[in-house]
């Protein structure tokens, strides 16, 4: 039987949070929602009673993307999450915590306690070696990889760590998701709130279009401001490694100083496309962000380049150029006109600046599907600050990957 999918409008600049009475406390230690009566109110505390008293998973607006959450440390909550995705059993979650102080009490019911929970100093909670990330970016597009320190009573369902000894955790910066889950005082466990393998939602109609009848609401906060899922790092080990770049960039964390200085990105081998082999977050193993017309991903081409490999493919599939249905995603260099000997042609601005690509992507790639196009001709970027993460989520979405060295 199909779910029933309402949509309800929330705003975000009704919900405002109490600061801290220690200024040398972090912003978000403790989460003091402060929200008048409002329809805001009444839509937020309809998602809490969802989370709470059903296992029914809900789409809320985060900076980044529109997440879909669920109690993460309820194995049969958790479960739908990857049911209304149809998501690979072995791709772990994010889990999403309103404060440091849910933080707190989500590990310490992981642990044996001989006292109260208090009494744990927050060093055998949270590393120490992420404070400097935790007071310069959260709230905001950063997830942290964090130890299963037991494993007989482990703080999160094993269905969002995938069995694994780590899950990553983040404070996300927008005010529904905070307010969400410190109305609930649910710790949600919420990968992006799309169909398995399609591009990422940025607003609550992206959602719809792949979610509806198959979940109960959608929280509808407006456009996403980043655009890109969070970075996920792992300071568990020497040097720190960036699992999945995002919307914190590496030069960023480089400036945290410390270790942080020295912080790598990972970078694939053959064995993480294994069948076998279990990623530790999101984005390490499967193809992700794909439309369903054909992506062509250019490096350093200009436009008669591109399109000269385009009309190779054309004709390997016996295509007019005039019945081809063609997408065109610019960001620095490429201009319309050079493609204007194609009569079917849909051309999209991404933006010339890092924030603006990041984005409107997910958003392009959704309305050239909503258009049928058959390819999409993308313009890279170069891999500095957000261009990283633009080229990371561009290459997956990619059909084929074109170089001054060779095709892919």
């Amino acid at each position: 039987m199909s779910t029933i999918t309402r949509i309800r409008t929330v705003d975000s600049s009704l919900i405002k949070f109490g600061k801290p009475e220690d200024p040398n406390e972090h912003p978000f230690d403790t989460a003091k929602l402060l929200i008048e009566p409002s329809n805001t109110l009444s839509a937020l505390q309809e998602a809490a009673e969802l989370l709470k008293n059903t296992n029914d998973p809900v789409a809320f607006p985060t900076e980044t993307v529109y997440g879909l959450g669920a109690d993460a440390r309820r194995t049969d909550a958790v479960y739908s999450i990857y049911k209304a995705k149809n998501r690979p059993a072995d791709n772990p979650l994010i889990v999403h915590i309103a404060s440091l102080d849910q933080l707190r009490r989500l590990i310490s019911k992981g642990q044996p306690l001989k006292s109260k929970d208090s009494d744990l100093p927050d060093s055998s909670l949270i590393p120490q070696i992420y404070k400097p990330l935790i007071d310069r970016f959260w709230p905001g597009p950063l997830s942290i990889i964090l130890p299963v320190k037991n494993n007989e009573h482990p703080p999160v369902s094993p269905i969002v760590t995938a069995n694994q000894p780590t899950f990553a955790v983040r404070m996300p910066q927008h005010p529904v998701a905070l307010a969400l889950m410190a109305l609930s005082d649910v710790p949600l466990a919420a990968p992006s709130a799309n169909a398995s393998t399609r591009p990422s939602p940025t607003q609550a109609k992206h959602v719809y279009n792949d979610l509806q009848g198959k979940i109960p609401l959608i929280l509808d906060g407006g456009s996403c401001g980043v655009g890109l899922e969070s970075t996920v790092v792992n300071g568990l080990c020497y040097p720190p490694v960036i699992l999945r770049p995002g919307g914190v960039s590496l030069e960023q964390i480089r400036d945290c100083g410390g270790v942080w200085v020295n912080t790598q990105v990972y970078k694939p081998t053959a064995v993480n496309t294994e069948k076998n082999f279990i990623p530790q977050t999101p984005g390490m193993k499967y193809r992700h962000y794909s439309p369903t017309a054909k992506v062509m991903l250019f490096l350093d081409y200009k436009e008669r380049e591109a399109m000269d490999c385009l009309y190779d493919q054309l004709r390997q599939k016996n295509m007019d150029k005039d019945e081809a249905r063609i997408g065109v995603l610019c960001s620095r260099k490429w201009k319309k006109e050079v493609f204007g000997e194609f009569s079917n042609l849909t051309f999209l601005d991404l933006g010339e600046e890092g924030s603006e690509i990041t984005k409107n992507l997910f958003a392009h790639l959704r309305e050239l599907d909503l258009k049928g196009v058959d390819f999409v001709l993308v313009e890279g970027v170069a891999e500095d600050n957000e261009g990283l993460a633009i080229m990371n989520r561009l290459s997956k979405a990619a059909s084929m990957v074109f170089t001054k060295d060779s095709p892919s």
